[in-house]
């Protein structure tokens, strides 16, 4: 989700990390502006960061957090967070990915591209926004789309409803699945033959002979594409693997007569403007590992979890029994390398990351639909 802001005092950039630290701005500057690319009828959100009013991604070390675990947590609450997490990032080394292969296939998916009766997208349920590829429908064109938002399984039943009735209200087909156990992807090659049938019809009103109807299935790294063909054939077909960049080339694969697949590499933007996208696509494992600093990611995943009412910061002191005395990241993660990891700040790190995209905190979406 993108964000705009006027009228406000940033860190700079070029400040390096280590030398932040969690403190408390007793005045901060408020905007007069806050842009965000949902439109919503709340008044512009205060810019305040986990644990105090701090323009930076470390929060307050001694504060106290708005958010309970228990509370209510209305849609400002999320345009806040989104507005907090622009800072968080700003004084971060920008996260880019953009490996040779993705680039020889970017070229190579366009020219397939003009060959596709229906195009699937995959998407991460968690954060459908930032895995969206910002050219996507300008490849597409005209063409049908499929929009599958895959990892169900790691998100709550309120988040799945929340997009299904989003997308819905877009007129987008949307197919919601668990390409580990194959859920959903009997209804996705369906409704592929379904949105593609005039095809044959066209074929056989010209005399020519019915063909078998091609689907592209496209998206970023590791959000699952190779997994749901493997399911939709039964077998193993595409290389799948659980970290960015296995699959390398476009391969075509037959499902039964009826239906082509065109398994593709993931694909990213050459630069990644929004960089509240990029920490969670680094966050949900969307994105190579050596595009980011884990332990600035993991402490960033720490503030998020704290505003949300089901973690909050009591979620994460009972599962790593340390007392966190404020909701600064950081800190929180600096603690726990001391505790577990004889000061490995960068195993601690880890630690989070895996454990949040195993869902030990619970399932959880990190973004919410825009309205």
């Amino acid at each position: 989700m993108a964000v705009q802001f006027s009228g406000l005092r940033l860190p700079s950039p070029s400040v390096p990390t280590h030398l932040l630290r969690c403190q408390t701005i007793s005045n901060p500057i408020r905007s007069p502006s806050v842009s965000v690319t949902a439109t919503l009828s709340s008044p512009p959100p205060t810019i305040q960061v986990v644990g105090g009013k701090n323009p930076t991604w470390h929060g307050n070390e001694n504060g106290s957090s708005n958010s309970t675990v228990g509370g209510s947590q209305g849609e400002s609450d999320w345009v806040d967070m989104e507005a907090d997490l622009y800072y968080w990032t700003k004084a971060l080394r920008p996260v880019q990915w953009y490996p040779g292969h993705i680039a020889k296939t970017e070229k190579e998916l366009k020219e397939q591209l003009k060959l596709m009766d229906v195009v699937i997208e995959v998407r991460d349920a968690r954060i459908p926004l930032s895995t969206g590829h910002p050219q996507m429908d300008s490849w597409l064109g005209n063409r049908k789309r499929i929009l599958v938002l895959n990892r169900e399984d790691m998100i709550s039943t309120a988040d799945r409803n929340a997009w299904a009735t989003y997308f819905a209200r877009q007129g987008i087909k949307v197919v919601f699945s668990n390409g580990q156990l194959g859920m959903g992807t009997m209804k996705l090659g369906r409704l592929a033959k379904s949105l593609a049938a005039g095809v044959n019809v066209k074929r056989r009103a010209k005399g020519l002979l019915p063909r078998a109807v091609r689907a592209g299935i496209v998206g970023y790294p590791n959000v699952g594409k190779s997994s749901l063909i493997n399911r939709l054939l039964k077998r193993r077909m595409c290389p799948a693997a659980p970290r960015p960049g296995v699959t390398r080339e476009l391969k075509w694969v037959h499902f039964g007569k009826d239906l082509e697949l065109l398994d593709s590499p993931g694909i990213l933007p050459m630069r990644i403007s929004d960089q509240s996208a990029a920490i969670k696509l680094a966050i949900c494992d969307d994105i190579g590992e050596r595009s980011y600093d884990a332990s600035d990611v993991a402490a960033i995943l720490v503030q998020m979890l704290v505003r949300l009412p089901t973690v909050g910061m009591k979620v994460l002191q009972d599962r790593y029994k340390i007392d966190a005395d404020g909701h600064c990241g950081k800190t929180f993660v600096q603690k726990l390398a001391v505790h577990l990891f004889n000061g490995e700040v960068n195993q601690a790190a880890f630690r989070v990351l895996s454990d949040f995209r195993k869902g030990k905190f619970g399932w959880i979406a990190l973004e919410r639909p825009p309205r």
